[in-house]
């Protein structure tokens, strides 16, 4: 159905039993994160905090909690806005059959953004930024962060809304610098639209001017997240899939999106920063604070009634997984039709998304010979690692499949398939000093690091490793061996302290192992707790792949280097300890824990779900 708010979306949920009042008062310091958290975890409903310490607003999270309910909220359009991408990506299919088309070209005329509309519901107050629910996720956070916002911007040399980006790129409220009610922070990563527009505005030495929106229809959030083409507005793909167009005004030269239930404007301007940060974000660190652009707030509106939405992130899955899987139901086969060969791309959620992405391609360059060895592939991993937000990935394994009989979804079968056929003198392949996820702290610093790729293809070359071999349990310096998967070890060792001494440990490992026999392992997982590392395959992929640069941290048993090639004849050697330079990890606050134990309790709103 097209809901005209986000009030209406959330009595639909309530009504088809998707959705929970809290009726306690709830602290938005630490509090209701981690009951959004326990909920989430539990796979439970949206939840609708009806009253918010220190705020006369209702705030809602879990929305988009599960991938069901998301497919719920748009059941209505799903469908047609997967045939408008598909039409996309094949246009003849529109000419050929016209009928069968008709219902996507008229969902297509909701995409016309609405300018001026009677109703303008979020206009009917003006308040403070301290006003708002200033929710405080993690216990290190710097301060109150908005975290389900839709950051509007304009092409200062093509102005207008058909020429706009809307993006979801954390604000932050309070704390540090910020002065209140006047301030705020806006954090934007790599490979995001507003930066091209921020250069262009500091170019002409002009402020940028920002619109923040929360709230409103759930298609203006997803569509925020969109990995849509530059050009193309995020609002016509909100009006497709809401089912609703998109209605706007524009107030003291600010765009204002009516339907929302909030919305901030103020300007950006040329050179002026302030510390950002920590926030614990998405990859289930804190990213750290870093000078960010300065927003220097105008005005704040909300509706009657207005309901602020948030999410919390952390180590994946959360909410913003939902999110990911959502996409991939509404693109199906958009980015396989941009990269010739491509079959299928997974960007591995339990790794943090961007840090480790998995492909299958095709292998039809010589099929004259008989060697089977990686070529295509090869380049369709250099389009995969400059194409949009692909390009911000760390680990890229690829392969290709003659009988289509894996999947990347299917992760583990994945792994087994390349480690049996990858040949670790010839497939390694690194990018050096380049540009990685700005969330991404096992870099040398902010954005930068290293990339590698790993094609593998042709025949099998060996049988994984099932059990632990006998002189990985007799090493010096390294103890407590845990097999992963077939094929990977874990090993633990000292903590880290510094490249130097991982060198020369690295030395050591390969001293003791370069005359045993290895064959069936192919990779070796430093560790600093290899027990942990080994317990589950979520917990391989997000410490194997999130504490690892690939240039400083990958070594390998009697490795080599020969014309610029990095290659090694026994297992490679990936060190996932915690470095000094790295961000650390999220952890609960047990006190906060235990107050919102009374919310889970008997005659508690959430007894229900703890049951």
């Amino acid at each position: 159905m097209a809901y005209q708010s986000l009030e209406t979306c959330l009595l639909d949920l309530e009504k088809n039993g998707q959705l929970i009042r809290i009726k306690e008062e709830v602290d938005p310091y630490l509090e209701m994160a981690a009951i959004h958290l326990r909920v989430h975890e539990a796979k439970g409903p949206a939840l609708l905090f009806e009253h918010v310490k220190g705020s006369r607003f209702r705030a809602a999270s879990n929305i988009f909690g599960t991938l069901e309910r998301s497919k719920f909220i748009f059941r209505d359009t799903l469908q047609l806005v997967q045939q408008l991408i598909e039409l996309k990506n094949d246009p003849v299919k529109a000419i050929k059959h016209p009928i069968n088309n008709f219902s996507a070209g008229l969902a297509a005329l909701k995409a016309l953004p609405l300018k001026n509309p009677v109703s303008k519901p979020v206009l009917f107050q003006q308040l403070k930024i301290e006003d708002i629910p200033q929710i405080h996720h993690w216990p290190m956070d710097g301060g109150a962060f908005v975290t389900l916002p839709q950051v509007y911007t304009e092409d200062i040399d093509q102005p207008g809304i058909m020429n706009a980006n809307l993006g979801m790129y954390r604000i932050q409220l309070s704390g540090n610098e910020y002065e209140m009610n006047k301030e705020a922070g806006l954090h934007y990563q790599l490979h995001r639209g507003i930066g091209v527009h921020q250069a262009k505005a500091n170019r002409k030495a002009q402020p940028l001017k920002v619109s923040v929106f929360a709230g409103g229809p759930p298609a203006h959030s997803v569509a925020a997240v969109m990995p849509l083409p530059e050009g193309i507005s995020e609002m016509t793909f909100a009006g497709v899939l809401g089912g609703r167009r998109f209605r706007y005004v524009y107030e003291d030269g600010f765009c204002i999106s009516t339907d929302a239930d909030f919305v901030i404007t103020g300007e950006v301007y040329p050179g002026e920063n302030k510390p950002e940060g920590p926030f614990g974000d998405h990859l289930g660190y804190y990213s750290l604070q870093h000078p960010f652009p300065l927003m220097k707030v105008h005005s704040v509106y909300a509706r009657k009634n207005a309901i602020w939405p948030f999410t919390v992130v952390g180590r994946p899955p959360q909410e913003d997984t939902s999110f990911g899987q959502l996409i991939h139901e509404l693109t199906g086969s958009a980015v396989q039709a941009e990269i010739p060969g491509l079959k299928e791309v997974h960007a591995v959620d339990a790794a943090g998304v961007h840090p480790l992405l998995l492909a299958v391609g095709s292998e039809r360059y010589t099929p004259y010979t008989p060697t089977k060895q990686p070529a295509e592939i090869l380049t369709i991993a250099n389009h995969i690692l400059g194409t949009g937000q692909l390009s911000l990935a760390k680990f890229l394994f690829i392969t290709a499949d003659d009988d289509n009989r894996i999947t990347t979804h299917d992760i583990q079968a994945y792994f087994k398939y390349v480690l049996q056929r990858i040949d670790l003198s010839r497939d390694v392949h690194f990018y050096t000093n380049t540009t990685i996820d700005t969330l991404d702290y096992s870099g040398t610093s902010l954005n930068s690091g290293s990339k590698v790729v790993f094609a593998a293809y042709g025949v099998s070359l060996r049988e994984l490793a099932t059990t632990i071999p006998a002189e990985l349990k007799q090493l010096k310096g390294f103890e407590n061996p845990q097999l992963v998967m077939p094929g990977v070890i874990a090993l633990q060792s000292a903590a880290f302290k510094n490249y130097q001494k991982a060198n020369e440990q690295s030395v050591m490992l390969n001293e003791q192992l370069q005359y045993a026999d290895l064959k069936n392992v192919v990779i070796i997982i430093l560790a600093d707790d290899a027990t942990f590392t080994a317990a589950s395959l979520r917990n391989f992929l997000w410490i194997g792949f999130t504490r690892c640069n690939p240039s400083h941290d990958i070594y390998g048993i009697n490795s080599f280097t020969e014309n610029k090639h990095w290659g090694c004849k026994g297992p490679l050697v990936m060190d996932a300890r915690i470095k000094p330079h790295h961000a650390p990890p999220v952890e609960k606050d047990l006190t906060v824990e235990k107050k919102i134990n009374r919310i889970f309790e008997k005659g508690g709103s959430l007894y229900a779900v703890a049951r």
